[in-house]
Parts: structure tokens; C-alpha cells; sequence
């Protein structure tokens, strides 16, 4: 009975795994690369950045344009008064209206600065939103690559099990016929149970994979992958490479355009200690019942107005001394990341470099094992080799499998971190490769 359930679940899992529907979207590294980048919250929550960093701008030139307001009063009095001559002093009712324009600006025009500081914001939004849509395809390539792999280790285990299951209907008939006693049988028993655990175990982290890939990337549960083969290039020298990552990284752009930005509020800051020129033109109209002879009815104006705060407390040159604190950190911060980054270069390039030179040993070891393997059994069945034997070829070459898969996929996709840390992923994915 418990193998005959063990065999419904196997045939279950398999018919839930590898038994697609035809309608199913099937989904190359690339599909999924502009998928997510089109879908994920988490770009969207960065393009709203740069859609802010833009409003800012539009707040910066409201400074340099004046400002016009309209303005109108009604008065309704509760009697109407005269003099003792006849004179009116309150009649009943008045009411005036009128448009003003008024504009001012410092004689440092640091109001040019704030104008720079906006534009400057914008060119880092792009450079951040950059930097998170690279980060987010190495994310979604290693979501791909351990979906691959999960998937390729359910296939090793599938064909360890299937290994073992001859290997055991081997002793069981050998066990028959007196060549072998029943301690075989059972250790042969207690392998192949153990392959069936590592097979359900791949089942389910093959399933969880999937659905993290689903989380990542946006896309529907019903899919299939195309596995897309790593595209061979020519090998760059390190020196190479962090002259690219100088030029190419966008986050690093970023955090030399927050120097710029800083600097900028540095000139803000000390504009602040120049006088502030104001402007204003007002049209003016007025009426009343019953009406006066002296009564202006309508009236032009404009005036200018200089307003220099000789003492505010100290505020103009605390906010200078914090300018200048923020334009320094600006540039230690740029500095330490540099450092971080050149660090992070070395070492996604060494890791490629052992990724590489790892899966091309472990692809020998991988056939040495299937061969010796194959061997062993041979002799197994002539009756020249014990089940310990078996046992142990078939670990070797279970083991040799599970090493190349993640080999295999750790390469590729150590490839891809490589060109993220110098700066040239999101061109890779743009590119549709």
C-alpha cells in the first residue's frame, strides 16, 4: 500500500509539474526581463520619484514668474451718515476690486540656484531609477536561474530514483536465487527511500521557486521557460572594467550628481545674506452709493521695495554651516561608495573567473562518475562488485550531478552580476539579449 501511494504522488507531482497546458507562455531570460521591468511595483514605485523630481522643477520656476492675484470687497452699511455741513461720511453701501502682480527675488538670484538644484534632482531620479531597474533584472535572472536549477536538480533526482529502483529489482532477484542475502535487499530499500524523499523534496522547492518567480517577475502561474544559452564574450580585463563601471554604473553617477547638488545648495545658502528686491503692480477700482465728489474710482500703481534683514538670530549662517556639512558628506559618501564599488568589481569578477574554471572540473568529474558508475553496475550484475560498491558509484555520480547543475547556472548567472557591477546589465537587457 505504501508504495502504491508513493507512486500516486509521484505520478501526481509529475502530471502538476511537467505536464503543461498548450495555451501555457513560455518565457526566455529576455521575455522575462521586460516583463518585470514593465510590471513590477517596485519600478513603478521608482518612475513616481522621478515623476516628483519633475514637479519639483516646476516649483523652482514658480519663483522666477510673478505672482497675480485678484482680489474685490463688498461693504453693505447699516445707515447713511453725513456731517453737520452736509459732508457724507458713510454711505450706504461701497465696494472695491482690483488685480495685483507682485514678484521678488534676491540680489544674489538664488533663486536661479534653486532652479539648478530641480534640474539636477531630475538627472539623479533618472540615475536611481537606473540603478533600481538594474539591480531588479539581476534579481529576476537569479530568480530564472533558480528556477532552472530547481528544476534541474527534480530531473537528477528523478533519475537517481529511477536508478535505484532498477538497482533494487537487481538485488531483490539476485536476493531470490540465494546470490546475495537480505541485508542487501534492505539497504538497497533504504536508498531508494531516501531518493523518494529527495525527489518530493525537489518537487516542492521546484514549485516554490516557481512561485517566487511569478512574485518577481510579474507574470502568470501557468508558464513554461525557455532556457537561454549564455552567449560566449570576449573576456575583459579588470583595469577595463572599472573604467567602464566609472562611466557606466548609474548609482555612482548618482552620488556625484548629490555633490553637484550640494555645492548648489551651498550658493542657496549664501544668497540668503543679499538684500531681496520686490516688485508690485496693482490696479485698483472703487464705487459707492450715493457716490462722493473726491471718490477715486480707479487707480493705477506700482512701486519697488528693498527688504535686507540685517538680524535674524544667527539662522542665514547656521544654515550656511549645514550646507557645507551636507556638501561633505556629499563627498565622503561618493568616495566610500567608489571604494564598495571597485570591492564589489573584484569580486564579482573573481567569482566568474572560479565559477568558470569550477564548472569545466566538475563537468569531468560529472562524466568520470557516470562512467564509473556504469561500470560498477556492470560488474554488480556479473557478480564482481558488492552493493556498497553500487552505493557508493551512485553517490559519486548523484553528488558529480547536483555539482554541475548549480555550476552550470551559478556561472551564467554570475556573468550577469558581473555586468551589473560594471555598469552594463541594463544595456545587456535593453538590448533584448
Amino acid at each position: 500500500m505504501r508504495k502504491v501511494l508513493f507512486g500516486a504522488i509521484i505520478l501526481f507531482a509529475a502530471m502538476t509539474i511537467f505536464v503543461a497546458a498548450t495555451d501555457a507562455a513560455e518565457y526566455a531570460l529576455s521575455d522575462l526581463y521586460q516583463h518585470a521591468l514593465k510590471n513590477s511595483e517596485k519600478i513603478k514605485f521608482a518612475r513616481e520619484n522621478l515623476y516628483i523630481a519633475k514637479t519639483g522643477k516646476d516649483k523652482a520656476w514658480s519663483l522666477l514668474i510673478p505672482k497675480v492675484t485678484a482680489f474685490g470687497t463688498y461693504n453693505r452699511f447699516s445707515e447713511q451718515k453725513t456731517s453737520v455741513a452736509g459732508a457724507l461720511i458713510q454711505p450706504n453701501e461701497s465696494g472695491n476690486w482690483g488685480v495685483r502682480m507682485d514678484e521678488a527675488f534676491s540680489m544674489s538670484v538664488r533663486e536661479l540656484n534653486a532652479l539648478n538644484i530641480a534640474g539636477q534632482s531630475i538627472t539623479k531620479s533618472e540615475y536611481d531609477l537606473a540603478a533600481t531597474e538594474a539591480d531588479f533584472a539581476l534579481a529576476v535572472a537569479a530568480a530564472y536561474y533558480d528556477t532552472l536549477k530547481a528544476k534541474k536538480s527534480l530531473e537528477v533526482a528523478a533519475a537517481n530514483m529511477e536508478r535505484l529502483t532498477q538497482y533494487r529489482s537487481s538485488v531483490e532477484k539476485r536476493v531470490k536465487v540465494g546470490e546475495l542475502t537480505r541485508t542487501a535487499l534492505l539497504r538497497a530499500d533504504g536508498e531508494l527511500s531516501g531518493a523518494r524523499s529527495d525527489f518530493l523534496k525537489a518537487t516542492n522547492a521546484y514549485q516554490l521557486s516557481r512561485a517566487l518567480l511569478v512574485r518577481v517577475a510579474g507574470i502568470e502561474d501557468d508558464f513554461r521557460l525557455k532556457e537561454t544559452p549564455l552567449i560566449a564574450e570576449k573576456s575583459i580585463a579588470l583595469n577595463d572594467l572599472r573604467d567602464v563601471a566609472a562611466k557606466s554604473r548609474a548609482d555612482l553617477k548618482s552620488f556625484d550628481i548629490q555633490i553637484k547638488i550640494a555645492e548648489e545648495q551651498v550658493k542657496y545658502a549664501r544668497g540668503a545674506f543679499w538684500p531681496t528686491i520686490g516688485l508690485f503692480a496693482i490696479y485698483n477700482g472703487a464705487d459707492q452709493n450715493p457716490p462722493t465728489s473726491t471718490l477715486n474710482r480707479e487707480s493705477i500703481l506700482a512701486g519697488i521695495s528693498l527688504n535686507f534683514p540685517f538680524f535674524e538670530g544667527g539662522l542665514r549662517m547656521a544654515e550656511l554651516r549645514e550646507a557645507k556639512a551636507k556638501e561633505r558628506q556629499a563627498r565622503l559618501a561618493y568616495a566610500d561608495f567608489k571604494k564598495n564599488v571597485d570591492m564589489e568589481l573584484q569580486s564579482a569578477y573573481l567569482d566568474l573567473q572560479t565559477q568558470q574554471g569550477t564548472l569545466v572540473f566538475l563537468e569531468d568529474q560529472r562524466i568520470f562518475a557516470e562512467d564509473n558508475y556504469n561500470s560498477v553496475i556492470r560488474l554488480f550484475n556479473n557478480g564482481l562488485a558488492t552493493s556498497l560498491d553500487v552505493m557508493d558509484a551512485n553517490s559519486l555520480l548523484l553528488s558529480a550531478e547536483k555539482n554541475v547543475n548549480e555550476a552550470h547556472y551559478n556561472y551564467q548567472l554570475a556573468d550577469l552580476n558581473l555586468k551589473r557591477t560594471s555598469g552594463m546589465l541594463l544595456q545587456f537587457v535593453k538590448a533584448g539579449r
